[in-house]
């Protein structure tokens, strides 16, 4: 299923948008410029993100406005960040978290 906005009644036509590619544990997805990390997830129907450090139950967004650190991803093999407050950018390569790991925002 798609889950795209085409039109937006206050923003307007959303189809404009150069098309990009991101790789989510090595898969390669289509995004959108503008479109933040969880975002173009849940546009793919994506919507684990990580592993809860103690349970391992899958997370993903929950607040999406940054609050909850829920949507955590590691960047280029080296940075953690909320994946509802990145923006994507062509070749970007994601990974999902864990169990307890090395890094912050």
């Amino acid at each position: 299923m798609r889950m795209r906005v085409d039109h937006h009644p206050v923003l307007g036509k959303q189809t404009d948008r150069k098309q990009v590619t991101i790789f989510f544990n090595g898969k390669p997805y289509d995004a959108y410029e503008g479109d933040t990390i969880a975002s173009a997830m849940m546009a793919q129907g994506v919507y684990a993100l990580r592993q809860h450090e103690v349970s391992g139950n899958a997370r993903g967004v929950y607040c999406n406005i940054g609050h909850c650190y829920e949507c955590r991803v590691k960047v280029e093999d080296r940075k953690v960040v909320r994946a509802c407050l990145t923006t994507v950018y062509h070749g970007m390569e994601i990974d999902s978290l864990s169990g307890f790991s090395e890094g912050n925002e």
